[in-house]
């Protein structure tokens, strides 16, 4: 059993506690989760009255139950949401679950200023397989898998909670244009998109480009920036990228039934689509 610095000082303390006190101590050291194995560890109960305590918890909206064996502390604070901040229990919960991931996609686009849109879904993209996403009240996680993982790209941002993992601008936009057809499609996007290449850094792009595997994804990429007329030597650092090595006409929204045709620009990326922003 793994004990977290910040809990550990309490253990000798914790030992007698009901779960509510055991809460309480948690929050005091501003940990908004936790699993049914540290309950144990640090509730001197046995399973039953453990079990009656959660369930009148849960009745009060004190606490929710996420996942099995994984809770939410609700304070009051977001007592009327019914819900937390994904970047307060993220981290504790991919512990938990012994899994790496980082939030993603529209989620991720919020922590670095692209939040035009109000998406009330959080978005977590993981190692395979996939996790059943959850749909709870107000709570609603989307959980995407990618078969390419890698630590690169990926931010360390800090919460009221500790650390939580999140995709850089680079990675926020090439996941965003990879999983359109899952999102709603490319024009949802297109204003996110635009308002997080703003975001790009050198360096970010840079690393993207050292290991991101799907050109057909990077060609878009590109044709979006030159469509939105920015950063042109970020245009020119991925066209030399594909450049290296054979690429071939894809179509801007990816269609089972539909073949890219003929082509005129750079990208090879066939326009199929009316481009049109939601904003």
């Amino acid at each position: 059993m793994r004990i977290t610095p910040k809990i550990g000082t309490f253990l000798e303390k914790l030992l007698k506690l009901t779960v509510a006190e055991y809460i309480k101590k948690l929050l005091s050291v501003e940990e908004y989760s936790f699993s049914i194995d540290e309950l144990r560890a640090y509730v001197n109960k046995s399973e039953v009255p453990i079990k009656r305590e959660l369930d009148r918890l849960i009745e009060k909206g004190e606490i929710i139950s996420l996942r099995k064996g994984f809770y939410l502390i609700i304070t009051p604070r977001y007592s009327s949401a019914q819900k937390l901040p994904i970047q307060l229990y993220c981290e504790k919960l991919f512990k938990y679950l012994e899994r790496n991931y980082y939030v993603a996609l529209f989620s991720a686009a919020k922590f670095h200023g692209a939040s035009h849109q109000q998406v009330h879904r959080d978005y977590l993209i993981t190692e395979k397989p996939k996790f059943n996403d959850i749909s709870k009240g107000t709570i609603d996680i989307r959980f995407l898998t990618t078969s390419n993982w890698t630590d690169k790209n990926i931010q360390i941002k800090k919460s009221d909670a500790g650390q939580y993992k999140v995709s850089s601008p680079a990675l926020t936009i090439v996941d965003l244009i990879h999983y359109q057809t899952k999102l709603g499609g490319i024009n949802r996007m297109l204003a996110v998109i635009e308002e997080l290449s703003e975001e790009l850094s050198e360096s970010d792009l840079v690393e993207l480009l050292s290991w991101y595997p799907n050109k057909s994804t990077l060609q878009r990429f590109g044709f979006l920036l030159e469509e939105f007329g920015t950063k042109e030597d970020f245009q020119d650092l991925i066209f030399m990228s594909l450049k290296s090595i054979n690429f071939f006409p894809v179509l801007l929204s990816p269609k089972s039934n539909e073949k890219p045709g003929a082509v005129n620009n750079r990208w090879k990326v066939v326009i199929n689509i009316k481009m049109e922003s939601d904003i």
